[in-house]
């Protein structure tokens, strides 16, 4: 592959970096693919809480249900772990095993975050005893607390078990996560929840190449926001001859594989409901391929956060169920085309998530 200079490198406007992220994140037309193979190739779901991957999902395949999510939760094929940023994604049972481990550096330094509260405290001997305490049997954080203070006493109890988080790769069990059902929060190991030993890292170079599928276009600095590692930057010059090179409209380096698909800017987008800390808005440094400047931090307010809703593929309002409606939240005023297309698609969300529950789609006021 011929190498193009930076300085000769073709600019990719916002518009043309908008619809290629999302023709990769199944956003521009919903993929006939399964639930696993779309947790595989996005490279894992943002799953801080339970609902947000099934939203996810449903707006991104074709056909989806809830239960094609659960079955894969509960047969194993998909875990919730802590990997990238510090927050519980969904990744396959594979990625788990390889995608922790790469990331493990980015844990071990959230640890220093807590040092005052972990004083004389051994981490080697904490993980030992944190990983004998949940392989015996899954444990709440609570009990995990417990069990790390007994052994150090002045320690702080949360920095102990923030700890015992980050030196192992903590999974939380079923029945959490499971649609419709309850569940505390319950941690074991990902290897002892699997049956499986752990494994080698992912190769740096292997995850860049499948966050550009996924993200892409994007510059180093893209990436490591979505990784939380830092110095990618060698990695992607031993990638270079392998990548086609583009700018943005600053003239940032943006890298992509050659296969990834880059439509044409005018393909429309159609109106899609995200859950709250959606991958999409998150994977940038820079996040204006997605959000206008004007409507930056506008799903969230003090501790709440809202879910978004995609516009001609940008961020264009809020949405919520309450009060038995999904209620639909622009930040401008629709014409009267778009304002039927998202009333459409918000119907469509209520059909496959909420069947049988009798909600509105209803348009409110922006609260943000």
């Amino acid at each position: 592959m011929t190498k193009t200079p930076s300085s000769q490198a073709p600019v990719l406007g916002l518009r043309a970096l908008n619809r290629a992220t999302l023709d990769r994140q199944f956003l521009l037309r919903r993929a006939p693919v399964s639930a696993r193979a779309a947790v595989e190739h996005l490279a894992g779901l943002q799953a801080q809480e339970v609902k947000p991957p099934y939203y996810a999902l449903a707006a991104r395949l074709d056909g989806f249900a809830p239960e094609d999510l659960a079955g894969p939760l509960e047969r194993r094929e998909v875990v919730r772990i802590v990997t990238m940023r510090s927050t519980i994604h969904l990744h396959t049972a594979a990625d788990a095993l390889t995608l922790r481990p790469l990331v493990q550096p980015a844990r071990d330094r959230e640890i220093g975050y807590f040092r005052r509260g972990l004083v004389g405290v051994d981490l080697d001997r904490l993980a030992i005893l944190a990983r004998e305490f949940v392989e015996t049997e899954p444990r709440t954080m609570k009990q995990l607390r417990e069990a790390l203070g007994a052994e150090w006493p002045d320690a702080d109890p949360q920095s102990l078990a923030v700890a015992a988080r980050c030196k192992l790769p903590l999974v939380q069990v079923t029945p959490r996560g499971l649609w419709g059902r309850g569940g505390q929060v319950s941690l074991t190991t990902v290897e002892h929840w699997l049956g499986r030993p752990a494994e080698p890292a992912a190769s740096a170079e292997d995850t860049v190449l499948r966050y550009l599928g996924a993200f892409g276009p994007a510059s180093v600095k893209d990436m490591q926001t979505w990784s939380g590692l830092t110095r990618m930057r060698p990695v992607f010059e031993r990638l270079r001859p392998r990548l086609l090179t583009f700018r943005d409209e600053n003239g940032v380096e943006l890298f992509d594989v050659p296969e990834a698909p880059r439509p044409d800017p005018e393909t429309p987008a159609p109106p899609r409901f995200l859950p709250e800390f959606d991958n999409l808005l998150l994977s940038h440094a820079d996040r204006t391929r997605v959000i206008p400047p004007a409507n930056r931090g506008r799903t969230w307010q003090a501790n709440t956060f809202y879910r978004p809703l995609l516009v001609d593929g940008l961020l264009a309002g809020v949405w919520r169920i309450i009060d038995e409606a999904l209620v639909i939240e622009p930040f401008t005023t629709l014409t009267g085309a778009r304002r039927a297309e998202v009333a459409e698609e918000g119907a469509r969300v209520l059909d496959v998530l909420h069947r049988g529950a009798g909600y509105d789609v209803r348009f409110g006021t922006v609260i943000v």
